[in-house]
C-alpha cells in the first residue's frame, strides 16, 4: 500500500476485512496516518534507499497487488512502473488524475487498473443533482437500469414480477438485495433492476439522457430563444438601455416636428426620420437643410445636433466598456449568470468539480462554478468547457445570490475540504429558507468521511451527502483483488457496486450453485462460456462453470466478500460456506423460538 492520503486508509481497512496481509510504505505516509491503520497492517516498511530497494523490502516480487494512491501523480507513475518492472505478474492499481498520462499508463499496464477517482464519483453526484432515480449499467451489449420507485405494499414478486430486487428503503433503512417474496409496506421505496423494456412493461418509464434528448428535439432551440435573449440583454450595463431610450426619444420627437413643421416642400414621416438620423449622426448629405426654415425649427436643429452627439457618445462609451471588459466579465461569470435559470451551481473547481460540471453540461444543463482561488490550476480546462466562473466565498450571501441560487435547479458543494463544504451547506440552507423546507432545490454535498456524512446528515438535515471514499474505495480494493468494477451507485446513501467476475479454473465458485453466494448480493446476468449466451435473469440453481463471467451487484463489503470466496481454495471456501449455512440455520431457529 503506497500512500494513505485521501482514500488510502479506507482501502487498507477494506483489504484487512477481506483477510489480506497489507504492507505500508512508511516514506509516503504521515505518522498520524500510520497510527490510524496500525491494527490493519502486517508491516510498515521504511525507506531502504532507492525506490527499487524499498519495494523489494516490502516483498513486491511475491505480492499479489500494489496499490498506489499517493497525492502526486508523478509518484504514482514511478511506483507503478517500478513495480511492474520488478514483478510482471503483480496487479498494479494506481490512481492518476491526468487524462493523458492515465491513457498512456493503461496501455500495456498488465494485471490491475489505472483509476481516476474523480471520474468514478462524478456520476453519483450528477444523478443526485438531476434528481434521477435511475442508474444505467452496461453488461456486455445489454443495458440494465436500476430504478427506484415508490410502492404501496405487497410482495416484490406480485408488484414487479421477474425484475431483480436490488434494495428496499424503509424510513431510511436499506434492505440490500431482498428476495422477491419480501413484503413491502406503503411508503417504502424499491430499487429494481432490469432492461429498459422490462422496466416499461412494469410501468417504470426510462429516459436515458434527459438533457441530451431535450437538446435533440425539433424546435428545442426555438424554445430556448427567449432565455438566450434575456441572457444577452443581461450582459449589458443598464446605462446602455437608458442611453438607447434617450436617443430613440430624441429621434422620435424630431421626426414628428420635422413632419409637421418642415416647409419647402414638406416632409413625410419617413423623410423626417431619415433627416433626424442624418442630423444626429452628423452625416449631412445635403439633400435636406435647415437654412431656409423658420427660426424655431433652426433652434431645434441646434439642440438636435448637440443632444444627438452627446447621447451617441454616451451610448458608444457604454458599448466600448462592454467590449473591453467583456472578457473579464465572462471569466468571472457574474454577467453570464444574471440571465440563468434552472442551472446547476458547482462549488469548487477541482478535478472532481470539473468532472461533475462537464457531465452536467453533456446532458444539457447550464452550469455556474463558484471558486475561491483566482489562480486555480483548472481554469484553462474550465475555459475550454466555456464554464462561467464566479470568484468569491461560497459561504457569502452576495456570492450565492450572484450565482442566482434561488433560480437554480441544484447546487453541488464539492470542495476538497469537508469543513468548507459543511459551512457552505449551512449558508445555503439559511439563504434558501422556504425552498430548503420544501426540498425543491437539491443540495448535494461532498463529504469525504462516511461516518461524518451520516452524522451531519442527521444533525443538519442534509439529504444528499455523498461520501467519496465509500464510492471510490471499492474500485481500488476490487481491482487489487482481481474483480473488475463496472459501476457504483447509492440507495439512500448506501453504496452499491456492480462488478464482473470471471470464474477461473482454480476458483472455489466452480461447481457452486448461485444460491451459495452471499444473500445480500445478486447475480444480474451470467455469460456462459460453453454456449456464449448471456443468461438474464439466471436462476438460483444455476451452477458456476469454469470460464463463466458473472455480473454481480451488492453493497461494497458483500461484493468484495464474494470475490474473497472466489479467490479462496475450494476446501477453505466450502468450509466457510458450510459454517455460514450453519450460522444462518441457528439464527433462523432462534428467530422461530422468539416468535
Amino acid at each position: 500500500m503506497c500512500g494513505l492520503d485521501g482514500i488510502g486508509v479506507t482501502i487498507v481497512e477494506h483489504l484487512h476485512r477481506c483477510g489480506q496481509q497489507v504492507v505500508v510504505l512508511e516514506q509516503l505516509t504521515k505518522p498520524s496516518q500510520l497510527q490510524s491503520v496500525s491494527a490493519w497492517t502486517t508491516a510498515v516498511i521504511s525507506s531502504k534507499g532507492s525506490l527499487a530497494q524499498t519495494l523489494d523490502a516490502a516483498g513486491i516480487t511475491t505480492a499479489a497487488a500494489i496499490v498506489c494512491v499517493v497525492a502526486q501523480d508523478l509518484q504514482n507513475v514511478q511506483l507503478a512502473l517500478q513495480a511492474r518492472h520488478m514483478n510482471p505478474l503483480v496487479r498494479v492499481v494506481s490512481q492518476l488524475g491526468n487524462n493523458a498520462v492515465r491513457r498512456a499508463m493503461a496501455v500495456g499496464n498488465g494485471p490491475g487498473a489505472v483509476i481516476d477517482g474523480a471520474s468514478l464519483a462524478a456520476p453519483a453526484i450528477v444523478e443526485a443533482c438531476l434528481g434521477r432515480q435511475l442508474h444505467e449499467m452496461q453488461v456486455g451489449t445489454t443495458t440494465f437500469v436500476a430504478a427506484t420507485v415508490p410502492v404501496d405494499g405487497g410482495t416484490l414478486r406480485s408488484i414487479f414480477g421477474d425484475l431483480a430486487p436490488v434494495a428496499v428503503t424503509r424510513d431510511g433503512v436499506v434492505f440490500a438485495c431482498p428476495g422477491r417474496d419480501f413484503v413491502t409496506e406503503a411508503g417504502d421505496y424499491a430499487t429494481m433492476l432490469g432492461t429498459p423494456d422490462e422496466l416499461r412493461m412494469r410501468g417504470i418509464e426510462f429516459e436515458p439522457d434527459p438533457g441530451g434528448r431535450e437538446r435533440l428535439r425539433p424546435g428545442s432551440r426555438i424554445r430556448q430563444l427567449p432565455s438566450t435573449v434575456r441572457a444577452a440583454i443581461g450582459e449589458f450595463d443598464p446605462g446602455v438601455y437608458r442611453a438607447l431610450g434617450a436617443l430613440a426619444t430624441l429621434v422620435t420627437i424630431s421626426t414628428v416636428l420635422l413632419h409637421l413643421g418642415y416647409r419647402k416642400p414638406g416632409m413625410s414621416v419617413l423623410d423626417g426620420l431619415y433627416f433626424s438620423v442624418e442630423t444626429v449622426a452628423t452625416v449631412g448629405f445635403g439633400d435636406f437643410s435647415f437654412a431656409s426654415q423658420d427660426p424655431a425649427l433652426r433652434i431645434w436643429a441646434i439642440f438636435l445636433m448637440l443632444a444627438g452627439i452627446t447621447t451617441t457618445a454616451v451610448l458608444m462609451a457604454y458599448v466600448a466598456d462592454f467590449l473591453i471588459s467583456r472578457r473579464l466579465n465572462h471569466s468571472i461569470g457574474r454577467r453570464r449568470a444574471r440571465g440563468m435559470s434552472g442551472h446547476v451551481i458547482v462549488v469548487g473547481l477541482g478535478a472532481f468539480g470539473l468532472q461533475v460540471a462537464a457531465r452536467l453540461q453533456s446532458v444539457g444543463k447550464q452550469v455556474v462554478v463558484i471558486e475561491r482561488d483566482e489562480r486555480n490550476r483548472f481554469l484553462s480546462e474550465a475555459a475550454i468547457l466555456d464554464l462561467p466562473i464566479i470568484f468569491g466565498d461560497a459561504t457569502s450571501t452576495v456570492t450565492l445570490e450572484s450565482a442566482r441560487l434561488h433560480q437554480a435547479a441544484a447546487i453541488a458543494i464539492l470542495t476538497s475540504n469537508d469543513m468548507v463544504n459543511i459551512e457552505t451547506g449551512i449558508a445555503v440552507r439559511d439563504l434558501l429558507g422556504a425552498q430548503w423546507t420544501a426540498g425543491s432545490l437539491p443540495v448535494v454535498m461532498r463529504v469525504f468521511d462516511h461516518s461524518l456524512s451520516r452524522t451531519i446528515s442527521a444533525r443538519f438535515g442534509f439529504q444528499n451527502i455523498q461520501s467519496i471514499e465509500e464510492i471510490t474505495a471499492p474500485w481500488f480494493v476490487a481491482a487489487a483483488l482481481g474483480l473488475e468494477v463496472l459501476g457504483a451507485f447509492s440507495v439512500a446513501q448506501q453504496p452499491f457496486t456492480i462488478g464482473r467476475l470471471t470464474i477461473a479454473a482454480e476458483s472455489a465458485l466452480v461447481g457452486v450453485a448461485m444460491q451459495g453466494l452471499s444473500a445480500n448480493t445478486r447475480v444480474i446476468a451470467l455469460h456462459r462460456r460453453a454456449t456464449g449466451v448471456l443468461e438474464h435473469p439466471p436462476r438460483r440453481g444455476t451452477i458456476f462453470d469454469e470460464g463463466d463471467t458473472a455480473y454481480i451487484v451488492g453493497p461494497n463489503d458483500e461484493l468484495i466478500g464474494v470475490l474473497r470466496t472466489a479467490a479462496a481454495p475450494p476446501t477453505a471456501a466450502s468450509q466457510s460456506t458450510s459454517s455460514q449455512s450453519t450460522s444462518e440455520i441457528r439464527l433462523d431457529g432462534a428467530a422461530a423460538l422468539a416468535e
